[in-house]
């Protein structure tokens, strides 16, 4: 147990956003401590090191106006907890929990350490069931399945936000009809993105199922380090001791690790890739790895974080990381935008790891969904080449069989991919589009395909007749 309690005067140095407090004994790493300013005004840090007589405080509210002179560090012997409870949902939170909906704080069933119990991973339950969003490239290619974490990689003016409010406002297990509850932590975003995903909610009737914290734009960089924290300890406290099946949406992760590098060049670490510190991936696997199911238990904790890839560089240090920590990744396309396509999701370089294993195997869906998704990749894929060597040849180089593929590759973005921002699609819907599609190939190009399926859905006509 820290020095709960004691008070000391003696501060050392004031860093960026850190106060190095000097002669501190018996501190603990984690505790929460109370800034106090000359003018009496409280500000709460917690200790990031402890060693040598001193002891490190990050201070969330930032350390602007603080001096060494007149500033007092109260060491209060506990880690940041927040109060949870079921009526937490309907409610709008700062990135540290507290109310900005005008209301008091909802009243706490329980105190909850903002760092999580890690799921001990013999009592892990496999993720296998279906989510459908409603949105055909990633029900029928990419599948959501409760429990895992598949973040959507973006780039900087990509649609991200508003095919995650779609998300958030869809997201059912067919069968069971059950809704999600939602939980949006927001981590440095603008004003109007905020007010985007409030409205959102709130229009679909959304709100009152879901909570959003948000750590806006002109808020305090450190407080980044907390919103994903406290937001995922209120949906571990719904999915696991109350059986509600959640839906975690952070955005932007980027905005994440940038606090983190803040964090880290202000302690004077030697820095990883590109000035990011070398514990970044432990940092993210802490948030990541809070998805999941628990043997036993009824709820599930599903995560879909998403970040802006600098550059569009998907080898950039913050998606890099991230994809080897979750289960696949969904990226959206700045060419396919281009063209006028939402959501622009590039399915050839997006990937759902639990698809196969959780889906298909054990035929959680329908029969030919495995099948479809297969073909949809492979002759997608060869329209994408074929699109490429025609801007060499011509057209005129192609063979009728090349020009099929040309035409399937545009019926595929324009009516596979492409759909409105507020149309759910049931997945059988999404399918049907797909065997249109794939109706303009030749029975005999559709080789990963079992033959009673195609018996069975196989249109003998083009899509353009049947519509």
């Amino acid at each position: 147990m820290g020095a709960a309690g004691i008070e000391y005067t003696s501060i050392y140095e004031i860093r960026g956003p850190l106060v190095i407090v000097d002669k501190v004994d018996r501190a603990q790493y984690e505790e929460l401590v109370e800034v106090e300013t000359a003018s009496g005004e409280r500000r709460l840090g917690r200790v990031i090191e402890v060693g040598g007589g001193r002891a490190v405080v990050q201070v969330f509210e930032g350390t602007r106006g603080l001096s060494i002179e007149g500033t007092k560090a109260r060491f209060l012997g506990t880690t940041l907890r927040w109060g949870v409870s079921t009526e937490c949902l309907g409610r709008v939170f700062d990135g540290l929990g507290r109310p900005l909906d005008g209301l008091p704080a909802p009243y706490a069933e329980d105190f909850r350490d903002v760092n999580g119990e890690p799921i001990n991973p013999e009592r892990r339950e496999y993720p296998s069931e279906f989510i459908q969003t409603g949105i055909s490239a990633i029900d029928v290619m990419n599948s959501l399945v409760r429990g895992q974490k598949l973040p959507i990689f973006s780039g900087s003016g990509l649609p991200h936000n508003v095919l995650a409010a779609q998300i958030a406002r869809q997201a059912t297990v067919p069968g069971k009809e059950e809704e999600f509850a939602v939980i949006f932590g927001a981590i440095g975003v603008q004003n109007d993105e905020a007010r985007y995903f409030r409205t959102s909610l709130e229009e679909s009737g959304a709100l009152s199922r879901s909570a959003l914290f948000l750590n806006l734009a002109d808020d305090p960089a450190i407080e980044r380090i907390i919103t994903p924290r406290v937001a995922l300890t209120l949906a571990e406290y719904l999915a696991f001791e109350q059986g509600y099946h959640v839906l975690v949406i952070l955005t932007d992760m980027t905005n994440y690790c940038e606090a983190l590098r803040e964090i880290s060049a202000a302690r004077e670490e030697v820095p990883g890739r590109k000035g990011y510190p070398g514990y970044m991936y432990t940092d993210l696997a802490s948030v990541y790895e809070r998805a999941g199911r628990i043997k036993g238990l009824k709820g599930s904790l599903t995560q879909m974080p998403i970040l802006s890839m600098p550059s569009d560089d998907i080898t950039h240090p913050i998606p890099d990381l991230t994809g080897y920590i979750t289960e696949g990744q969904i990226v959206l396309g700045r060419d396919i935008y281009r063209k006028g396509i939402y959501p622009p999701i590039n399915v050839l370089m997006s990937l759902s790891r639990l698809m196969g294993p959780g889906i298909i195997a054990p035929k959680k869906t329908r029969p030919d969904h495995g099948d479809v998704s297969n073909q949809l990749y492979a002759s997608y894929s060869r329209a994408v080449q074929l699109r490429a060597l025609a801007e060499i040849v011509g057209k005129g180089g192609l063979s009728a069989s090349d020009l099929k593929y040309l035409e399937l590759g545009d019926l595929f973005e324009l009516k596979f991919l492409n759909q409105s921002a507020y149309e759910n699609r049931t997945l059988d819907q999404s399918l049907e589009i797909a065997w249109d599609i794939l109706s303009t190939l030749p029975e005999s190009e559709l080789t990963k395909i079992k033959e009673d399926h195609i018996k069975r859905y196989y249109r003998k006509r083009a899509p353009q007749q049947a519509a």
